[in-house]
């Protein structure tokens, strides 16, 4: 009986190795569908712009992108000016500020009970902070935001 205990177990250890040498050499990949989109929108902005890729880099004015007219989105950062329940306030407050910036975008979005405004679409916090610090004086209450951008390339 011990004898046939023993053979037994050596039969299926020598069948559970046999079996994983059949599968050895197989490489499997999972990639998602996001990353391969990301990674041709990588490749599409990197081409297009001189100096590697880096809109830093290219422009014909110091410290000013050049447009290529290229629109993505990313995580980036916007200055909220305004929010409360009124939606005529919303309304001024978006007004005042194209007044003086015409070419920063504005956003007003409505989450019960409140109207919010918010602008800008920047890529880093330092640009917003900057921003920030001049709406200090015309806006009560001001505060960045991290959210999904648009990018003009």
């Amino acid at each position: 009986m011990k004898r046939y205990f023993l053979l037994t177990c050596f039969f299926s250890l020598l069948s559970i190795a046999s079996y994983a040498q059949d599968s050895y050499g197989i490489v499997e990949e999972h990639k998602s569908a996001l990353i391969g989109r990301l990674q041709k929108q990588r490749m599409l902005m990197g081409s297009s712009m001189p100096n590697g890729g880096s809109p830093e880099n290219s422009s014909n004015k110091p410290g000013v992108p050049e447009k290529t007219g290229r629109k993505v989105t990313a995580r980036g950062y916007r200055v909220q000016i305004y929010s409360g329940s009124s939606r005529s306030e919303a309304y001024d407050a978006q007004a005042r500020f194209k007044k003086v910036y015409q070419d920063l975008n504005t956003y007003l979005g409505y989450e019960q009970p409140n109207y919010r405004v918010k602008v800008g679409d920047f890529t880093s916090r330092s640009q917003a902070q900057a921003l920030m610090n001049q709406l200090r004086k015309n806006f009560s209450a001001v505060f960045i935001f991290t959210e999904t951008v648009n990018i003009e390339y």
